[in-house]
C-alpha cells in the first residue's frame, strides 16, 4: 500500500491530500496560504491532513509540490535582480525582442563570440570584456542569464561564461541551452533571464517545505509538479524553476482527468491571480509548441496551458 502526499500551495489557499495506490482519496484539508512563509501554509495543510486521515507521517511514500509561485512572480513582476550576458547577438536583439524590458533596468551586456548555425565558432568569445562585466556586477545582482548565438549547436561559448560566473561570483547562472534545445537566440535568452530570476525564490519554497514536511515526521522524497504536469526532483526544479510556471494549473488538468476519467475535455482553473485553460485531447493535454506565455513573456517552456 504506497501513501502519496500532494501539497498545492495557490494565490488564496493551499491544500493538501492523501491518495492510497493512486487510485483512493483517503483525506484532503486546506489552509490559508501564507504569502510571507508560504511554508507555514503547507505545514498547516499537511498537519491538518495527517490529523483527518490519523495516519501516521512516517507511512507515506512520495511528496508532491504544486505551486503558483514561479507563475504569479512572473505575473506581478517579482524575482531577484539578474544580470544578462549576451554572447554573439547585436545590441538592437535587446529591444527588438523584448528582453530589455525583461530585465526591468537589471545589468546586460552583449559581448563578441558565438557560433554560426554548423556550430563552428563565429568569433573569439570576449573573456577580457566577461571578466570586467562580472567584476562590475557579480556582488549586486542574485544570478546570471546566458545567451549565445546558436548555443544549442554548440555551447563552448555558454559552458566558459558559466565556468567565470561560478568562478568569479559564485552566483547561479542560468545556460540557455540547458533550457531548450531550440534555435532562435532571443527567446532561449528571455527564458534564461526568467529562469535566473525565479531560482532564489523556488530554492527559498522547496527548502522550506522540505524543512516543513521533516518537522512534521515525513522524511519521504519530494517531488514538485512541471507545467505539463509531470514531476520532477526538487534539485530539478531548483535549477530549472522555469520549467515550474503553471504548475498549479497543470496539477489541476491532471487532478481533473483522474477524477472524471475524461479523454477529452476542455478544463479551467480559476485561482486567485490567473485563469488557466488546457485542452484534453486522447486523454494526454494539448501542448503549445511555441512555448508557454505567461504575463507579457513568451517562454520556450513548452507547457499544455493558456494562461489569462
Amino acid at each position: 500500500m504506497a501513501v502519496l502526499l500532494g501539497v498545492d500551495t495557490g494565490g488564496t489557499y493551499t491544500d493538501a491530500v492523501l491518495i492510497r495506490d493512486e487510485t483512493e482519496v483517503i483525506a484532503s484539508a486546506k489552509a490559508l496560504t501564507t504569502r510571507v512563509d508560504l511554508a507555514v501554509g503547507v505545514g498547516n495543510a499537511v498537519s491538518a491532513v495527517l490529523a483527518q486521515s490519523g495516519m501516521a507521517a512516517d507511512q507515506i511514500a512520495m511528496a508532491s509540490l504544486s505551486t503558483t509561485l514561479a507563475t504569479n512572480a512572473l505575473v506581478e513582476g517579482q524575482g531577484g535582480r539578474v544580470a544578462l550576458i549576451c554572447i554573439g547577438f547585436r545590441e538592437r536583439d535587446l529591444e527588438a525582442h523584448g528582453l530589455a524590458a525583461a530585465l526591468k533596468g537589471d545589468p546586460s551586456i552583449v559581448l563578441e563570440g558565438g557560433h554560426n548555425h554548423a556550430g563552428a565558432e563565429a568569433a573569439p568569445l570576449d573573456e577580457e570584456g566577461l571578466r570586467d562585466f562580472l567584476t562590475a556586477h557579480g556582488a549586486g545582482v542574485g544570478g546570471f542569464a546566458v545567451a549565445a548565438q546558436f548555443a544549442t549547436r554548440n555551447p563552448a561559448h555558454e559552458v566558459r561564461a558559466m565556468a567565470l560566473v561560478a568562478e568569479m561570483t559564485g552566483r547561479p547562472v542560468s545556460a540557455s541551452h540547458q533550457l531548450s534545445a531550440k534555435l532562435n537566440g532571443p527567446k532561449r535568452a528571455m527564458t534564461a533571464v526568467l529562469n535566473a530570476r525565479l531560482i532564489g525564490m523556488i530554492d527559498r519554497l522547496i527548502g522550506r517545505a522540505e524543512d516543513t514536511l521533516i518537522d512534521l515526521g515525513i522524511h519521504a522524497p519530494l517531488m514538485v509538479v512541471r507545467g505539463d504536469g509531470a514531476l520532477i526532483s526538487a534539485a530539478q526544479a531548483r535549477e530549472r524553476p522555469i520549467e515550474t510556471i503553471l504548475s498549479g494549473p497543470a496539477a489541476s488538468i491532471v487532478g481533473a482527468q483522474w477524477l472524471t476519467g475524461a479523454t477529452d475535455a476542455l478544463v479551467s482553473d480559476i485561482g486567485g491571480t490567473t485563469t488557466d485553460v488546457a485542452l484534453l485531447r486522447g486523454g494526454r493535454p494539448a501542448i503549445d509548441p511555441s512555448g508557454a506565455r505567461v504575463g507579457p513573456y513568451r517562454t520556450m517552456v513548452e507547457l499544455s496551458l493558456i494562461h489569462i
